[in-house]
């Protein structure tokens, strides 16, 4: 059974791999309509995923790191740039690609940083999270439609 499962993840897996590394069909202007293309404004989605990523970093705010988890932290971060840089120079993804790629190093590095905490500072951090999420929750709750009273 967990033999399927994995043969079936890494089937989904690659085959979107493959959908983004397919090439793309060149246009004969394509150099000089890229040059001239007016930048486009970010999607709700990307503002989002955007806003998600940079909330997880107050999560690790007010943490008293010792110089070992420090420096853990910034090799990390380090990692995580690098790749994020190359996501960004890449020309063939689209800006929906891009902020998938981004966001998905931004949740991994969150979570490689998660790994190098105390399971007290994990705790800590675990309170923080559910704490915004149920924050971002409310903020996003709609209020009940107000009843009218039988005429």
């Amino acid at each position: 059974m967990n033999m399927i499962r994995v043969a079936t993840s890494v089937a989904i897996t690659a085959g979107l791999i493959s959908l983004l590394a397919a090439p793309r069909p060149a246009r004969a202007d394509s150099a000089t309509h890229s040059a001239r293309q007016a930048p486009t404004a970010t999607s709700s989605t990307a503002q989002r995923n955007h806003e998600a990523a940079t909330a997880g970093e107050d999560d690790f705010a007010g943490l008293d790191l010792t110089a070992e988890q420090k420096a853990e932290f910034a090799k990390i971060r380090e990692g995580t740039e690098a790749k994020k840089a190359l996501v960004a120079k890449d020309t063939k993804l689209s800006s929906d690609a891009k902020d998938a790629f981004m966001l998905g190093y931004t949740r991994q590095e969150y979570g490689a940083m998660f790994k190098v905490l105390t399971p007290l500072q994990q705790k800590v951090v675990r309170k923080k999270m559910a704490d915004r999420r149920a924050a971002d929750q409310a903020a996003h709750a709609k209020p009940a439609p107000a009843k009218r009273p039988p005429s």
